[in-house]
């Protein structure tokens, strides 16, 4: 994702850490309006029924984001940790082959903590683990935060810092920016971006700025991108060279920084990505690029430093910027770098960022004289993930290769992380996903059909419309194809015909289709606006699949006219007098209504000719809040529900003619219905959002009279704002889209 740039902050402020623990299980700060409503919120919750246990599982995709980070313990076999710059952080058991998400306690208030700019281990203590959580650096993100356990991360402590960090911006997949310092496990370094180079001298519990580090921080540029240990000598990476100043420094004593000498020509002009030691030849390795990546470079090399003689001997395995054999030209840089601990010389770089002739990993085990290219040779086998093939016959070796990690305990044990997922080989041959249990799905739309094999079909970032043949299988069929999409923005079935399904989203071929089989196979829309290809956004199908309204927004924010096709796709008609920007929703009992909430104004608009034409209803509802959603309850015509972020839940049972607000929620972002209880008469009703101090997952099976929490403190997956649905066939199960953490599905214990 891009970002725009960060406001400056001082290089030399000092982090007043937070030294009391933070622990798991702390109850949130109370927010907004809930300050006021303190008292009452507390005895309504006195008053309410005992939550019900709830089971959360996350249904399988596996991987689809950027794996940035990957360490093996150096001292515990079998143990290893992952980051991810949006997801969170992972913990690998070898015995079960297994990744256990470790940040899920992080709650709405700490979305911007699920990305991880960096993690350390302690070589001396095994069970220590450290994390640097921040994902935007930006003015509107909150600042970082480092967490520290003594359980391999079952439990954690918590200091709050003064700083931002990046996790999910550029330079994401450098580093690592966290080290434990090998003489002394209660020093702590953290490289961040704009601030300059930090220490802790009591295990992360306070931070101040290491003054003595020469390099001058920027307020936009990448900071310290490295930091690695060689013996007892601690090298630092610099992302903001001039050309002229170094980019590599070093401290023998943790005092005095200086650069190190005799830097290879060129290197000045680029970033130091990533570095590894060879403890053994006493050699490190730098990988460099002309850019931070993952995306923007053309040129990089490698070298290695003889850290006792100082002398620098570049060993890039192929020169940037010759031809593939269709004659374009074969730009890329550098990123991963990994050491054998068991075998001296022997060493693995990526590439990153080469599209023409595709990403791989070479391999030396001469110490850089000669070089084996591991794709060439490379067996993938992703039927795990059928995703992977992303509409093809073949999957890619790989891109945005920023991390490789090489087993300590075994030398042919490798894996690194691409933009998707992270692969690993047991012989260096034969490579397959190595991702069970890390999701990282940023999930836009959920459909819970009422009928038909699937009870789940999900629009997500990157990876397009999923149909979930199984919810604890990564999807048969990967990747909806006919087109297949990049990112879904708009997904819909008609209620009163479910297999009948439509899609929009960012296509090559294309950017709507239509599914007769609930979505199993898809058909391109025999024709689309012109807007489609630029602009695609959300759509809606009416309740006999007769009549599509599909809305166009571009990327910048710029709104368009609805369309409307009667045909299935195969003509369009602009529709003037619907809200621009609005999301269509139909009436699920009537064909011939359809809604839309105009945000600008706080209207709602109504269809009864089936979306020829729109005319305002109620007015005067909440306008200018970041975050609406309408929602049609299920088998009612002119049942409402509408949602606002910040003036809570409204319901009209007129279609829209009069809204009144419903009692208890006091924010409201997104709301859902299932199957109902036994013995109610109206389907359960799902909702993110805060009923009482915080915000969470609640239901409620008495048509809102009443809402128990459903989610824990140890599930809450930071931002949960997208999209929640339950399912018509099975009471209690619901649905819930996470930004990163892909889709969680809870159900009574």
């Amino acid at each position: 994702m891009s970002a725009s740039r960060p406001s400056p902050l001082s290089r030399r402020t000092v982090l007043a850490g937070t030294a009391a623990a933070a622990a798991l299980t702390v109850t949130p700060a109370l927010q907004g309006p809930a300050r006021a409503a303190e008292q009452g919120t507390r005895a309504a919750e006195r008053a309410r029924p005992p939550a019900p246990a709830y089971r959360w599982r996350t249904a399988v995709v596996g991987g689809t984001g950027f794996v940035t980070g990957v360490l093996f313990h150096p001292a515990v076999e079998g143990l290893a940790y992952a980051r991810t710059d949006i997801g969170g952080a992972y913990r690998w058991d070898d015995r079960t082959a297994r990744w256990t998400p470790l940040t899920d306690h992080l709650g709405w208030d700490d979305w911007n903590l699920l990305g991880v700019e960096a993690l350390a281990v302690d070589p001396a203590h095994p069970d220590r683990l450290y994390l640097a959580l921040g994902t935007y650096a930006q003015p509107w993100a909150g600042n970082g935060a480092v967490l520290r356990s003594e359980d391999r991360g079952a439990t954690w402590t918590r200091t709050d810092l003064t700083v931002k960090l990046g996790a999910n911006e550029d330079g994401r997949g450098t580093g690592e920016r966290l080290l434990v310092d090998p003489r002394d496990s209660d020093t702590l370094w953290l490289g961040t971006r704009h601030d300059g180079l930090l220490r802790s001298t009591d295990r992360g519990a306070t931070w101040e700025t290491a003054d003595a580090f020469p390099a001058t921080a920027s307020p936009t540029g990448q900071g310290v991108t490295l930091l690695v240990a060689a013996g007892r000598t601690l090298y630092a990476g610099w992302g903001d060279s001039d050309g002229t100043t170094p980019n590599l420094f070093r401290t023998a004593d943790g005092t005095t920084w200086e650069p190190v000498p005799g830097q290879p020509a060129g290197t000045a002009a680029k970033v130091s990505v990533r570095a590894a030691y060879d403890r053994h030849a006493r050699e490190l390795y730098v990988t460099y690029a002309d850019a931070p990546g993952p995306n923007g470079q053309s040129d990089g090399s490698v070298h290695k430093l003889a850290t006792a003689s100082g002398r620098w001997t570049e060993v890039t395995p192929v020169r940037p910027g010759g031809s593939t054999g269709d004659g374009s030209a074969d730009r890329f840089g550098y990123g991963g770098a990994a050491v054998d601990a068991r075998r001296p010389g022997t060493v693995v770089v990526s590439t990153n960022n080469r599209w023409a002739a595709v990403d791989t990993l070479y391999r030396s085990t001469d110490g850089g004289r000669t070089w084996t290219s591991l794709k060439d040779t490379a067996v993938l086998d992703v039927s795990e993930t059928p995703y992977l093939k992303w509409g093809e016959a073949e999957p890619k070796f790989g891109w945005w290769i920023q991390t490789v990690a090489v087993d300590p305990y075994d030398s042919r044990n490798l894996v690194y992380g691409t933009g998707a997922t992270l692969y690993g080989t047991r012989d260096l041959k034969h490579w397959a996903p190595r991702i069970r249990g890390l999701e990282e799905t940023s999930v836009r739309h959920l459909i819970s059909p009422p009928a038909g094999r699937a009870h789940l079909i999900s629009g997500c970032g990157d990876v397009g419309v999923l149909y979930h043949d199984r919810l604890t299988a990564s999807p048969s069929r990967g990747m909806a194809a006919n087109p297949v999409f990049g990112t879904a923005t708009g997904l819909a079935l008609a209620a009163a015909r479910p297999s009948y399904v439509v899609r929009t989203g960012w296509g090559d071929h294309g950017n709507g289709a239509h599914s007769d089989d609930g979505g199993r196979t898809w058909t391109p829309f025999a024709a689309q606006p012109a807007l489609g290809r630029d602009a695609p956004g959300p759509i809606a199908v009416s309740t006999d699949g007769g009549v599509l309204l599909w809305v166009f927004v571009h990327g910048d924010g710029t709104r368009y006219p609805a369309h409307r096709s009667a045909d299935r796709g195969a003509t369009w008609s602009e529709v003037p007098s619907f809200p621009e920007g609005a999301t269509p929703v139909a009436d699920p009992a009537d064909p011939t209504r359809f809604y839309a909430y105009d945000t600008d104004t706080g209207t709602l608009f109504a269809s009864t000719d089936g979306g020829l034409t729109f005319t305002p209803r109620a007015t005067g509802l909440p306008s200018g809040d970041s975050q609406f959603e309408l929602v049609a309850a299920p088998g009612r015509s002119g049942d409402l529900w509408l949602s606002t972020k910040g003036n809570g839940l409204y319901r009209s049972t007129d279609g829209g003619a009069a809204f009144s607000k419903v009692a208890g929620p006091w924010a409201s972002y997104t709301l859902g219905f299932g199957k109902a209880a036994d013995g109610a008469a109206y389907p359960a009703v799902y909702l993110v959002g805060a009923v009482g101090a915080i915000t969470a997952v609640y239901r409620s099976d008495d048509e809102a009279g009443s809402w128990v929490r459903i989610n824990d403190d140890a599930h809450q997956w930071g931002w949960t704002g997208e999209t929640i649905t339950g399912d018509p066939r099975v009471y209690g199960r619901v649905y819930l889209a996470t930004n990163g953490r892909g889709i969680q599905y809870g159900e009574p214990v």
